[in-house]
């Protein structure tokens, strides 16, 4: 048995405003919903940045009756083209992301994940798999956290991740470490709803750290990582949540909707972006909805599930395979 198993009013206006004055925060990064290369749109001729997708202009030119649909941001599209969607925006943000998300959260960010991987506590020779794991911040705590403690060279990571953009930016980090010597981390092109090139049972512990909410179908994704988790094994979710303080969700909602897109137009060139991934935050089920969707995988979650950071800007969601 693996031994995880044992690891114990005006808010309101002011977003309807919003979401009226704008056709469509940071984090993951490396979205598990994102589109291979094929899928990306043509790059604009005068910068680095994929022209804009009009949400609206797909919705309505290519659905049919039977077609379903699900949410971009605040927009309503069809499900076969959020992928699409959400790929042009990661591929826009790909080489700024890491400094977007240092510069939008005062660093905050890095000390969520420093938790993130205490809380884990690998033992030597785990088997790590990073879905959505983008440009490898979490494996690099991870085989920091067992070379420094256990001073081990057994210890995995296989980082997955949808958009080649974000997953080169993953290769460029560990490229001459001791890690890429050692064969320590690999890499894999795939969508964290289907990874069907790893077999069951296959992994330690699995890890999505703020890429789940970019995902067309979030159960299929819990689905997922439950088939390929050893038994025992734990899945670690840390995603954007929601405040319940009203008095820190207003000023929350201040800087998101009113600084974060200004942020990224100003360091990245990329206002819209931005809004995408701001929007998307405030579309994810809250934690006890996430925690539900967890237990329903077949994980077995202890009450309440979830770890809220930041007043519940962020959770850290837990689940073992029984």
């Amino acid at each position: 048995m693996n031994r995880f198993l044992a690891v114990g009013s005006s808010t309101l206006r002011a977003r309807q405003k919003y979401s009226k004055s704008n056709s469509i925060f940071f984090q993951k990064k490396n979205s598990s919903s994102i589109s291979d290369s094929n899928n990306v749109s043509t790059k604009h001729p005068n910068s680095d940045l994929n022209p804009p997708i009009n949400p609206s202009s797909i919705k309505t030119n290519h659905t049919s009756n039977n077609t379903k649909f699900t949410h971009f941001g605040f927009e309503t599209v069809p499900e076969q083209s959020k992928e699409k969607l959400v790929g042009n925006v990661f591929s826009n943000v790909a080489k700024k992301y890491d400094i977007m998300n240092d510069a939008m959260s005062g660093g905050i960010h890095r000390l969520w994940k420093d938790h993130f991987i205490r809380k884990m506590a690998p033992l030597p020779g785990t088997k790590l798999l990073d879905v959505a794991g983008g440009t490898g911040d979490i494996a690099e705590r991870f085989l920091n956290f067992t070379s420094q403690k256990y001073n081990d060279t057994s210890s995995s990571v296989h980082l997955v991740d949808i958009n080649p953009d974000m997953l080169n930016e993953g290769k460029s980090r560990f490229s001459g470490s001791s890690w890429e010597k050692n064969d320590q981390i690999n890499f894999s092109l795939g969508n964290a709803e289907d990874l069907s090139f790893i077999p069951d049972n296959s992994y330690d512990v699995y890890t999505i750290a703020f890429g789940i909410r970019n995902c067309t179908h979030i159960d299929r994704v819990v689905k997922e990582a439950h088939r390929v988790l050893k038994k025992g094994g734990c899945f670690m979710c840390l995603e954007f949540s929601k405040v319940n303080n009203p008095i820190i969700s207003e000023i929350y909602d201040i800087f998101s909707f009113k600084l974060i897109p200004e942020i990224g137009q100003l360091l990245a060139n990329d206002r819209e972006s931005y809004k995408y991934l701001v929007e998307s935050i405030r579309k994810f089920p809250d934690q006890e909805s996430f925690a539900n969707i967890i237990r329903e995988a077949g994980f077995f979650v202890s009450n309440p599930g979830y770890e809220n950071l930041s007043f519940g800007v962020a959770s850290i969601h837990i689940g073992y395979k029984l």
